[in-house]
């Protein structure tokens, strides 16, 4: 098994055609049938199912290709920290970010680093925090920024200030003081959550022998306020987020409950020595002032 035939394996599994994903990588079919049939005679496995309207995955398939992904990844990323750490500060840095940071990520001291040294890029991976962690473990992205809560065993974290969650809400679902709200307001509305907030909501009601009534979830913070505008509930998010979320004409209030409020941190690997580039950007990042 070789880093071309995971390549044509993943090109099939997304096209679900051999025509198709021969087409994408721009060879002719029958080289990539011979390297499929190559690829499940050294697996000792069938790996597609072939069909009159295309191939499917077998079981077989759908591990190999979830494996093959994470490895072409991680081949791609190990491919752009050895250029980083010849060249000292240029190259590409895989950067994993949790949505709900884009508050504080970008900033100002990354544009004077783009400024001061032009051949910088970033190749950002957006996903939920335990997935940035998960990349991190794999090799995927050098640096993370994510959101508390997490396990930090084995890594180096450099936290920001603590954020109350704000919420937004439509106007026919106003409660609450005129800046702020408490978790007892929030009783009888619909809630819209961010994944990754859902359990710490359900708790916070529960020890106020209260029961969360979330209407909707979402992947990303910013989904879930963009649905408040649509008045399907009141949107939960980090405080930082509503300085670059269009959150319309919705009212924006403090939720006064301590154990909703959130720290972004700068994350790395405890037992990796960091690059050159990526040292640059931990040091720069401080403590996502």
């Amino acid at each position: 098994m070789n880093l071309k035939q995971l390549r044509y394996f993943v090109a099939i599994a997304e096209e679900r055609q051999i025509t198709a994903a021969a087409r994408r990588l721009n060879i002719s079919q029958p080289p990539l049938s011979y390297e499929l049939a190559q690829l499940e005679r050294e697996l000792g496995v069938r790996l597609v199912d072939r069909g009159p309207r295309g191939v499917t995955l077998t079981d077989a398939g759908r591990l190999l290709y979830g494996r093959a992904q994470q490895i072409l990844s991680l081949t791609s990323a190990t491919e752009l920290e050895v250029a980083s750490a010849g060249k000292g500060l240029a190259g590409t840095l895989p950067v994993g970010v949790d949505p709900s940071c884009a508050g504080l990520v970008p900033q100002e001291r990354l544009l004077d680093l783009r400024s001061r040294y032009p051949q910088v890029a970033f190749e950002l991976r957006e996903d939920a925090t335990h997935a940035v962690l998960d990349m991190l473990e794999t090799g995927v992205v050098e640096v993370g920024v994510v959101r508390t809560p997490f396990k930090s065993e084995h890594l180096r974290c450099r936290f920001g200030r603590t954020e109350r969650a704000v919420c937004v809400m439509p106007c026919d679902l106003d409660v609450g003081g005129e800046a702020s709200c408490t978790v007892e307001d929030l009783a009888a509305s619909p809630l819209v959550l961010a994944r990754r907030m859902e359990p710490l909501v359900r708790q916070a009601f529960s020890a106020r022998g209260l029961d969360a009534h979330v209407a909707c979830l979402t992947d990303d913070a910013r989904t879930a306020v963009v649905w408040a505008r649509a008045g399907m509930g009141v949107a939960l998010a980090p405080e930082s987020l509503i300085r670059v979320t269009d959150t319309g004409d919705q009212f924006i209030k403090v939720l006064e409950c301590d154990e909703l409020s959130s720290r972004a941190a700068v994350v790395w690997r405890a037992d990796r020595r960091l690059s050159p580039l990526a040292d640059r950007f931990v040091a720069l990042l401080g403590e996502l002032a």
